[in-house]
């Protein structure tokens, strides 16, 4: 596999930043319209992406699995479970705390030692990426002798199922499940797609013009079902679209690459940081969104969802920048303290750790 300077890698990085965007935006513009009462002009884009915005981003994070699914189970817990475990209990205390008065109410303490108990087993607020990610890795280890047709088949029925829980580990388990196996098992496929998106253009953009408009068309339409709101969240039509969704990104990350400039670096730097981001864009979301609807300042839904949006773009990125140098890095970078194998560490991301 070739390095970041030939373009195999560097669009996986502009594909998590489209990713990561996609999240933000979802946060920030939902709860923004929400908090003022109506819907912008980003609600629109939010309901196009919702079929593949998740998909794509666990399918990116089965990419690498295969790298150190069959090393020794201490190191790949260092790898993909201790890892990832860090920055959960880390941001959920962090997070938690935050809300500490939401959380807590009139009960004290007491309440709020049970809160981080319960968040062990029941992932918390969004958190729950960072935790489904570990729980897949060990799963795909544990039955990584298995045929993979029968491993992929058998995510697909639980995709397929659709299977409803007030438990969010149990329901996203079984909704999400698929597409972090077909990363890990059609790797080499992937990395090939992009190669051929890459020295095929007009095919690619033909192939992507076709995908949004059928995307566009059942994400928004209708279909007529309190339980299956639009017909893009149908059962086989939610599965089929989440594939052809990911695999959409993986193309537009790969053009997007190689024609570069300032927006292909851009996606390419919060990619690179993904993790930084996701970790910690709900606080000033919140923070900003507060004060945008408490003032007054923009009346506009969909303007004031994309300054919301931007700031929980940015801020981690500012923070990070800020703590790099400083004891405070442990926010974003693993301390030796926490790993189970000796050894520099690659750069943290979600998606190739």
């Amino acid at each position: 596999m070739g390095g970041v300077g030939d373009g195999r890698l560097a669009w996986v990085d502009v594909a998590k930043g489209i990713c990561i965007l996609l999240v933000v935006m979802m946060h920030s513009v939902i709860g923004t319209g929400a908090a003022m009462g109506g819907e912008g002009f980003l609600h629109p884009v939010v309901a196009f992406a919702k079929p593949f915005r998740v998909p794509d981003f666990f399918l990116l994070s089965g990419l690498f699995l295969g790298r150190v699914i069959d090393r020794d189970w201490r190191l790949f817990a260092d790898r993909r479970v201790v890892h990832f475990a860090y920055f959960y209990l880390l941001w959920l205390v962090i997070q938690s705390a935050a809300r500490y008065g939401s959380i807590v109410g009139e009960s004290g303490p007491g309440a709020f030692a049970a809160h981080l108990a319960h968040a062990l087993v029941e992932p918390y607020s969004s958190l729950w990426f960072v935790y489904l990610l570990a729980v897949f890795s060990v799963v795909t280890k544990a039955l990584r002798r298995c045929p993979g047709a029968l491993l992929l088949g058998g995510a697909a029925l639980l995709q397929i199922a659709d299977i409803r829980s007030d438990a969010t580990l149990i329901e996203e388990f079984c909704g999400r499940y698929v597409y972090f196996v077909a990363g890990y098992l059609f790797a080499s496929r992937i990395f090939a797609l992009a190669d051929v998106a890459r020295r095929h253009v007009g095919l690619a953009l033909g192939g992507l013009a076709a995908w949004a408009i059928l995307e566009g068309w059942l994400a928004l339409t209708p279909a007529g079902s309190p339980v299956y709101p639009t017909l893009a969240t149908l059962p086989l039509v939610s599965l089929a679209l989440g594939a052809a969704g990911a695999l959409a990104i993986v193309v537009a990350a790969a053009l997007i690459e190689r024609a570069g400039g300032v927006v292909a670096e851009a996606l390419r730097t919060c990619g690179r940081r993904s993790i930084v981001i996701y970790l910690a864009f709900s606080l000033p979301m919140a923070a900003i969104r507060e004060v945008l609807v408490r003032t007054g300042l923009v009346p506009d839904i969909g303007l004031a969802g994309l300054i919301v949006m931007a700031a929980a773009l940015l801020l981690p990125l500012a923070l990070e920048r800020m703590v790099r140098d400083t004891p405070l890095k442990l926010l974003f970078v693993r301390p030796k303290l926490f790993r189970l194998a000796a050894g520099p560490r690659s750069r943290s991301t979600l998606a190739t750790t």
